[in-house]
């Protein structure tokens, strides 16, 4: 794996499309469960979550799909924190299929640390443990290299036509 190894998991048969692969949407659902492993790793857990209510929030994801997933593959993900400040994270996750080296998907996301209260919701500087958290896996991935494309502005280019 590129990055630190985050989450791991079975193909589980629902999510099989009728072509025998993982459901594009399904690859986003492994990259949400990886990222709630992350949060546990650097105490952002369902006690902290309780107790302030506090979480991350994605504002933003960008996948790119690369191999094929079939049902009876297991997978595991790893993750590099591309960056961080007091409220946000930038994750770079990386798919791969067990026994592959090669990636089967990454995904860049970036979470925004929110609190809510009744019905709003704002965003809230991360505790000095949780930010201390964030930065040891920033330094531990500064010299990991990326298992394949990071995002990129999405934009039609060029006069064509409607097909």
């Amino acid at each position: 794996m590129a990055g630190i190894p985050i989450y791991q998991t079975a193909i589980l048969p629902e999510w099989i499309d009728y072509n025998g692969h993982v459901r594009d949407a399904y690859y986003g659902l492994i990259v949400s469960l990886a990222t709630d492993a992350l949060m546990d790793r650097v105490g952002l857990d369902a006690a902290y979550r309780a107790r302030t209510g506090c979480t991350l929030y994605t504002v933003e994801m960008h996948i790119h799909f690369l191999h094929e997933v079939k049902g009876t593959d297991q997978v595991g993900v790893s993750v590099r924190i591309v960056g961080a400040d007091a409220r946000r994270v930038h994750a770079a996750f990386e798919i791969e299929r067990s026994g592959e080296s090669a990636a089967a998907a990454t995904a860049e996301l970036m979470l925004l640390h929110v609190r809510q209260q009744g019905t709003a919701v704002g965003t809230t500087a991360f505790p000095s443990e949780v930010s201390a958290a964030l930065a040891q896996l920033c330094e531990q991935s500064a010299g990991l290299q990326p298992a394949g494309p990071g995002s990129r502005q999405m934009a039609l280019r060029g006069h064509g036509r409607a097909p």
